[in-house]
């Protein structure tokens, strides 16, 4: 769904994304621009960044809405961390770090974090550099479409036992990556049906309560 279409439909699946429209069009424009320097998101997907990208990322906001200290890991090209960061924008003390290795890529998030003023705090390092090290200050870990669930277990392995939770954006390939995840016996996991991609969830992980 392309165009104005998908606009109106990213916006009838997620209302709040009203209040940053004007945001998320800066954005859009900022990611068609710097896409012809560096390659930001599949070529396919331009024509439908409200629904595939700006509505998709919405959900992790929506799945975890009471969070708002963040840490996004292998941001790219800031989804899902900087849609969080945007829907987090009048929230007093929220707080998203994005953490991206690409140099580019982490100054394209620099540019959109600039033009629309977000509580972002952009990591031009590796992922296993910085998040350790964010254990304690973060209540929330978010990717999507970076490394399978246990991977991403591992490199949140200390926030999560600190209390974090992960919310991960997922595909097709969810249901084999949360048994192996359930398998390491030390985390509890959810999963909801993605209103934006057939076939994907919103994984969320928890570390499991301590027996009393």
């Amino acid at each position: 769904m392309t165009g104005e279409a998908g606009r109106e439909e990213s916006i009838r699946l997620f209302p709040e994304l009203v209040r940053i429209e004007a945001e998320l069009v800066a954005y859009a424009s900022l990611l068609k621009r710097w896409q012809a320097k560096i390659n930001l998101v599949s070529a396919a997907t331009l024509d439908d960044i409200w629904l595939r990208h700006f509505a998709d990322s919405a959900q992790v906001h929506a799945a975890a809405p009471l969070i708002t200290r963040w840490a996004d890991i292998g941001s790219g090209a800031g989804f899902p961390g900087l849609v969080t960061a945007l829907l987090l924008k009048a929230t007093p003390g929220a707080e998203v770090h994005l953490i991206e290795s690409d140099r580019r890529k982490a100054s394209f998030l620099r540019a959109v974090s600039r033009e629309t003023a977000v509580p972002a705090i952009i990591h031009a390092e590796r992922i296993e550099s910085v998040l350790p090290a964010l254990a304690g200050q973060i209540d929330g870990v978010s990717a999507r479409a970076l490394a399978p669930l246990t991977r991403l277990v591992h490199l949140a392995e200390r926030p999560l036992k600190e209390g974090a939770i992960g919310v991960f954006l997922k595909g097709e390939e969810w249901r084999d990556e949360l048994t192996a995840v359930e398998a390491l016996g030390s985390f509890t996991c959810e999963s909801a049906e993605s209103r934006t991609r057939k076939g994907a969830r919103i994984v969320v992980i928890k570390r499991k309560a301590s027996p009393s």
